[in-house]
C-alpha cells in the first residue's frame, strides 16, 4: 500500500512510502512542497503538487494537523492557514482518503519527545538509509 505523508507549510514536504506486512517500508518519492512566487507572494503550487501526487496514486494520505504557533502574527498565521488549506484540498481533490494526525500521535509512535526535527530526520535516515534528507522536515 502506498502512503502519502505530508509535512505542512510552504517549506514542508511530501513523501510516498510503500508499506507491506512482510517487508520494511520503501521510500518511493520525497520532495519539497512545490511553490510559486517568492517572499510575501509565495504560494503552494497546487497544480504541481496535484501532478506529483497523481503520478504515484497513493492509497491513503497522512497529514499532520495544523495549528497556530505561539507568537505568530496575524499575517503569517493567515498565510500558513492558506497553505494548509491548499495542501489538504489538493489531496482531497485527488480522491485520496485522508487522515489528519496530531503531532503527538506520530511522535509517540516513533518514541520522540519534544520538538526536535533533527530526531525526525535521523529516524527517516534509519528507515531509508539510501535517501538524502538535507532539510529538516518530517515524513
Amino acid at each position: 500500500m502506498d502512503i502519502l505523508g505530508v509535512d505542512l507549510g510552504i517549506h514542508g514536504g511530501v513523501a510516498i512510502v510503500t508499506l507491506s506486512d512482510d517487508a520494511p517500508p520503501q521510500l518511493i518519492d520525497v520532495v519539497d512542497i512545490p511553490v510559486t512566487g517568492n517572499k510575501a507572494k509565495e504560494r503552494v503550487d497546487v497544480a504541481a503538487l496535484r501532478n506529483r501526487v497523481e503520478t504515484h496514486h497513493p492509497h491513503h494520505a497522512l497529514i499532520e494537523s495544523a495549528q497556530a504557533m505561539p507568537k505568530q502574527g496575524a499575517s503569517s498565521g493567515f498565510k500558513y492557514g492558506r497553505e494548509v488549506g491548499a495542501i489538504e484540498a489538493t489531496v482531497a481533490g485527488c480522491g485520496i482518503p485522508l487522515t489528519i494526525l496530531k503531532p503527538r500521535v506520530w511522535k509517540q509512535f516513533h518514541r520522540f519527545r519534544g520538538d526536535n526535527k533533527e530526531l525526525s530526520r535521523q529516524r527517516a535516515l534509519q528507515l531509508f538509509p539510501t535517501a538524502h534528507f538535507g532539510r529538516k522536515w518530517i515524513i
